[in-house]
C-alpha cells in the first residue's frame, strides 16, 4: 500500500468532513431546534461563496473578504427566517419541502441575474496558495491545512457556545423542549432568528472556503445539502456533536472509499471486474452507512436529550 497517498486520502477526507460539519452544523440547528426542514440551506452555502467571490474582487484580499461576508450571510439568513420562513414554523413538514424547494430556485435565479450564469473563480494570496511538505516526500496544498484548522477552530467555538454561554443554554434547552422555553418567557422568535442566522453564517463558511478550490457556481449548494442530510441522520438530528462525529465518518468514509475500494475489491474478484465495481459501490457507502446506522439506533449516534 502506498502510505504516502494514504495520508492524503486521509487529509482530503478530515477536510470534506470538517466542511460538511459546517453545512451539517447549521442545519442540524434549525432543524433540531426549530424542526424546519430547509432544504434551501445549501443555497446559502452557494450565496456565501458568491458574497465571498465579490468581497475579494472588491478588497483585493480573501481573508478580508472571508470576514466581511459572515455577517452579509448572517444577516440574509435573518431576512430569510423574519419574512418567510417564521410563517412557516406551523405548518407540517411537507410544507416546508415545498416552500424551500421554491426557494432555492428563486436564491438559484437570482444568483443568475447578479452574478451571471458563469461561475467565479477566487483568488488566493500568494502564501495560501502554495504547498507545505508535511512529511518526507508528502506534500499538501497549504490552503487545503488552513480549511481544516478553520473547522477544527470553528467546531471548538461552537463547543464553547452551546456548552458554555446564555446562548448556548437556550439552544440546548430549545432543543430539549421548545414549549417549556417559549413558557419561561424566553422571546422565543429572536432566539429562532438567531438560531437561523447562525445556520446561515456557517452555511456560507463553508462556501467561502471550497470556493476558491471549486469556484462559486450556481447550483453549487443542491448537492452538498443532500450529504448533509445523511450527516445529521447518522450523527443525530439537533446535536452538535453527532453532527461533528458523523461529518467526519462521511468524509473519511467518502474519501477513502472511492480512492481504496477497487483495490480492495481485487483482492476477491478479477481487476476488470474489481474496476467496474468499485466506483458504483464507492458512491454508495455513506447511503449503506446510513442505512446500517437507522436499522440499529434510529435517533441516530448522538441523539440530543428530551425531557
Amino acid at each position: 500500500m502506498d502510505y504516502g497517498l494514504l495520508f492524503i486520502q486521509t487529509l482530503n477526507g478530515l477536510q470534506l468532513g470538517l466542511l460538511l460539519f459546517l453545512v451539517a452544523s447549521g442545519l442540524t440547528l434549525v432543524f433540531g431546534i426549530l424542526d424546519f426542514v430547509n432544504l434551501a440551506h445549501g443555497s446559502l452555502y452557494m450565496l456565501g461563496a458568491f458574497i465571498c467571490a465579490s468581497l475579494t474582487y472588491l478588497t483585493g484580499n480573501f481573508l478580508i473578504a472571508v470576514v466581511l461576508a459572515l455577517p452579509a450571510t448572517g444577516a440574509l439568513g435573518y431576512l430569510l427566517e423574519r419574512f418567510l420562513v417564521r410563517s412557516l414554523y406551523t405548518r407540517d413538514h411537507l410544507d416546508h419541502v415545498l416552500a424551500t424547494f421554491g426557494l432555492i430556485l428563486v436564491l438559484d435565479t437570482l444568483t443568475h441575474l447578479i452574478w451571471g450564469p458563469a461561475g467565479i473563480a477566487i483568488p488566493l494570496p500568494d502564501w495560501l496558495d502554495g504547498q507545505v511538505e508535511v512529511l518526507s516526500g508528502v506534500v499538501v496544498p497549504t490552503f487545503r491545512l488552513l480549511i481544516i484548522a478553520v473547522g477544527l477552530a470553528t467546531a471548538a467555538g461552537l463547543f464553547w457556545l452551546v456548552n458554555y454561554t446564555r446562548l448556548g443554554m437556550l439552544i440546548r434547552a430549545g432543543a430539549s423542549n421548545r414549549t417549556m422555553v417559549a413558557a419561561l418567557g424566553i422571546d422565543i422568535q429572536t432566539l429562532f432568528a438567531l438560531v437561523f442566522a447562525l445556520g446561515a453564517m456557517l452555511a456560507g463558511l463553508a462556501g467561502m472556503l471550497v470556493a476558491p478550490i471549486t469556484e462559486a457556481s450556481i447550483g453549487m449548494g443542491n448537492n452538498i445539502i443532500i450529504t448533509a442530510f445523511v450527516v445529521i441522520i447518522v450523527g443525530g438530528i439537533g446535536s452538535m456533536k453527532g453532527a461533528f462525529v458523523g461529518a467526519l465518518l462521511i468524509g473519511l468514509i467518502d474519501t477513502l472509499g472511492r480512492s481504496f475500494i477497487d483495490d480492495l475489491f481485487k483482492l476477491f474478484v478479477e481487476s476488470n471486474t474489481a474496476e467496474t465495481a468499485g466506483p458504483a459501490v464507492s458512491g454508495m457507502l455513506i447511503y449503506i452507512l446510513m442505512a446500517a446506522i437507522l436499522a440499529v439506533r434510529p435517533q441516530g449516534l448522538f441523539p440530543p436529550k428530551v425531557r
